[in-house]
């Protein structure tokens, strides 16, 4: 009975030795700190206890932590080996040396001791390399030359620094020794190159405590520089406070190796947009400094080399960054404006009009929706050629009727919209009248006279709302009206909702599904285009009415805002998604799940309070959560929105832009908003395969989020040619969703559909 015992017991420790051991930060840190008050307090000199003894162990710990960490990943992350060895390197030599000390007067150069010495610079630049190996193909070439920026202009820096040393043995006769003394500054001036670059990069993922790993390679350059020039002046004596640099340096990068590879945080990336760019141009003042020195006095031409090589990648930078602001540019006017008319489109309309409607809460705004009365009959009969000819016609003589300040836009197919600032019921209806006149006379389109007539709904801010939504629906409302009567135009009345009394029935039974569980919760998988692996779903609500169904959101969320539900609905639905999360966790299959955020409930002050206290009774991560946002929400009240989402992301909680490009078309918040996901709308890629410019706008908004080191996810992907040129054509986009891969299903199904399905590459397709 002894055996089944003990092997529980080995694996409860493999258990802690992988995974919870909390050791090597209180054990590293504290031997550094004694070792730094021993070097302050013994004065110089060898001490057998401070450097015989302590400087060792902070040596020696860190070597063992790292290696714990590979243990911990099975050995199967190589840059964790390679830095691990690195560290074991440099604390056997200090061993070596330390022992030798006791015997000698002095050593003999080069000796043992520099072999360990020397190995640990190109172990360690080896696990650098392997660390972001697997992520260069991801990265845009801006990120690429930022980094060079800064690992160039790091190392014309660090060359002036150690020009002493290198002039001192550049004299000196070729040999074993001044090859040995010589590689010390040259591998330093590697790695802080390497340190640096890293720093300056957006979007590497370094894992958990980065910034441990950055600071500790730089003290521990420092400490090589500083400990080279006080050689070159007969200055340096053992035991000061120099010796504490790299064991400081160990301990910091091996805190990183630790942090690295704990499962339960997730990694972060090596910079955000904003501060990613101090260091390029730092990187560049200091270039532009060293040429400014080397003009006065006698600089190394490497330093010179490598300062002009810094300002000349921040050239083709800056001209790189130019092109992209032009492409934005003409991309923000592509996705404002319809295509036939030249107008402004939907996006403009909801970019525009809410800021316009906040301005003038406090006096009338009209909205106007304007419908051609028998268009189809136009395509119909004399076909779409000249249905177009009599849209571009119609926006034309609509334009010439209104103010300068006025916003007409078109919404798609026949419909126009109108927005009157200043502008209260009479002139609304005044302005309705002289726009159907407008368009009574005949079109000749095509060598053929053509009459058209339009039906106008009116809605008015601030009786019939505030809001762009409400506005919208409720002209909407009254346009049908117009129809019906034949009445050319009509005033929204509150008895034209011919449907209230089913509203309010609606509204009831929905308070009802919420007490009674009625709402469930259908996921839907986000698959990875390079791997075709499944990271990501997101959670889509329905209610499992009891006499009608199942009915889908569009049938009821505009009811549930209406009624004040959507708090109450937005806690159900995050509740649910939570503790799907949570059994997907413990079944050994950790998915992040998106949830989508209606702009009333993002407006409560206590939401990421509320929402963390929800993912830790359910002991997850917050990182297993993304809210998707919408473009509207950013746009009503830009303060208060960059205010709640950066708590949010503060908290760990992810952030995705849901039908981006169908909304604010301002890209300023993709600049201030701290996002991680853009998620283009299914209108772009449903089209892509036969509209050449979807096509492009698909290709360069990809690439906009890729510079903004930003994931892009593309909706609507509803059949195979669709996915087939995502992957093929070398959009370079991360993830796709739609009903090609999955529709989305319960829990239990899209379990079966993860267990059966093996990801199939595509094959690539020629454009």
């Amino acid at each position: 009975m002894a055996a089944p015992k003990r092997t529980v017991d080995i694996r409860r420790l493999t258990a802690d030795l992988r995974g919870r051991a909390s050791w090597p930060i209180w054990s590293s840190g504290l031997l550094a700190i004694a070792y730094v008050i021993g070097l302050l307090n013994h004065g110089d000199g060898f001490s057998p206890v401070v450097d015989g003894g302590l400087g060792t162990l902070t040596e020696w710990v860190p070597a063992l932590v790292c290696w714990v960490a590979a243990y911990r990943t099975r050995f199967r992350r190589s840059y964790v080996v390679l830095a691990a060895a690195a560290v074991t390197a440099f604390a056997a030599a200090n061993q070596i040396y330390v022992a030798s000390l006791a015997g000698a007067s002095s050593l003999p150069f080069p000796g043992p001791t520099d072999v360990g010495y020397l190995l640990f610079y190109p172990l360690m630049l080896a696990a650098l390399a392997e660390l972001v190996r697997p992520q260069l193909r991801s990265m845009s070439f801006s990120v690429v030359l930022d980094s060079a920026v800064g690992a160039f202009g790091a190392a014309a820096v660090l060359t002036v620094l150690i020009a002493p040393v290198l002039a001192s043995e550049a004299d000196a006769p070729l040999s074993l020794a001044t090859a040995v003394a010589v590689a010390y500054p040259l591998f330093d001036l590697l790695l802080v190159a390497a340190v640096v670059g890293l720093a300056a990069s957006q979007g590497l993922v370094l894992g958990r405590r980065w910034t441990l790993l950055v600071i500790g390679l730089l003290v521990f350059a420092a400490a090589d520089v500083v400990y080279a020039l006080r050689v070159l002046t007969d200055t340096y004596v053992i035991g000061t406070i120099v010796d504490a640099g790299w064991a400081i340096g160990l301990t910091l990068a091996a805190l990183w190796v630790d942090g690295s590879t704990r499962p339960d945080t997730p990694h972060r990336q090596a910079g955000t947009r904003g501060r990613a760019l101090i260091v390029p141009a730092v990187a560049s003042t200091a270039a532009v400094g060293v040429l400014v020195l080397s003009s006065q006095v006698d600089v190394m031409d490497l330093a010179v080399g490598l300062a002009t090589l810094t300002l000349v990648v921040t050239a083709v930078r800056f001209q790189l960054t130019f092109r992209q602001l032009t492409r934005m540019a003409v991309l923000r006017v592509q996705t404002r404006t319809d295509d036939l008319t030249g107008l402004p489109n939907r996006r403009a309309l909801y970019a525009d009009a809410p800021a316009r409607l906040l301005a003038g809460a406090d006096r009338h705004s009209a909205l106007l929706l304007l419908d051609l009365d028998r268009f189809k009959d136009v395509n119909d009969s004399l076909g779409h050629e000249v249905g177009d000819q009599l849209l571009v016609g119609a926006g034309r003589r609509l334009s010439e009727q209104l103010r300068a300040g006025d916003l007409l836009a078109r919404l798609g197919g026949d419909e126009f919209a109108i927005l009157l600032d200043h502008t209260d019921q009479d002139r609304a209806a005044t302005v309705a009248v002289k726009l159907r006149a407008a368009l009574v006379a005949p079109f000749t389109l095509a060598g053929i006279a053509v009459q058209a007539s339009v039906s106008i709904g009116i809605a008015i801010s601030p009786e019939h709302g505030t809001d762009l939504g409400t506005l919208m629906r409720k002209a909407d409302m009254a346009m049908y009206k117009a129809k019906e009567t034949r009445s050319g135009h009509h005033v929204y009345r509150n008895d034209d909702d011919s449907h209230g009394d089913a509203r309010l029935r609606t509204a009831e039974e929905l308070r009802l599904a919420l007490r009674t569980d009625q709402l469930v919760v259908h996921f839907q998988p986000k698959v990875d285009l390079d791997t075709g692996i499944v990271h990501d779903v997101e959670a889509l609500v329905r209610w499992n009415h009891p006499s009608r169904g199942l009915l889908y959101p569009d049938s009821f969320l505009r009811l549930v805002e209406e009624a004040g539900l959507m708090g109450r609905l937005t806690q159900v639905v995050l509740g649910k998604a939570l503790d799907q999360a949570a059994t997907w966790q413990a079944a050994g299959r950790p998915l992040t799940v998106a949830v989508n955020m209606s702009a009333s409930s993002l407006v409560e002050q206590d939401l990421p309070e509320r929402i963390g206290a929800m993912i830790v009774a359910r002991g997850l991560s917050p990182s297993v959560l993304m809210l998707e946002i919408t473009e509207d929400f950013l746009m009503i009240d830009s303060v208060r929105a960059r205010a709640i989402l950066t708590r949010l992301r503060a908290a760990g909680i992810r952030l995705a832009v849901d039908d981006f490009g169908t909304g604010y078309s301002s890209l300023a918040y993709l600049r201030d908003l701290p996002l991680d996901e853009l998620k283009l709308d299914r209108s772009f890629v449903m089209t892509m395969a036969d509209d050449p410019r979807a096509a492009a706008l698909v290709e360069s908004t990809i690439a906009l989020a890729h510079s903004l080191n930003l994931r892009m996810v593309a909706e609507g992907v509803e059949d195979g040619i669709a996915y087939s040129m995502l992957v093929g054509y070398g959009y370079g986009c991360d993830q796709a969703q739609g009903y090609h891969m999955s529709r989305p299903v319960p829990a239990a199904a899209l379990d079966a559909w993860l267990a059966a399905r093996l990801p199939q590459p595509v094959r690539a397709v020629t454009r």
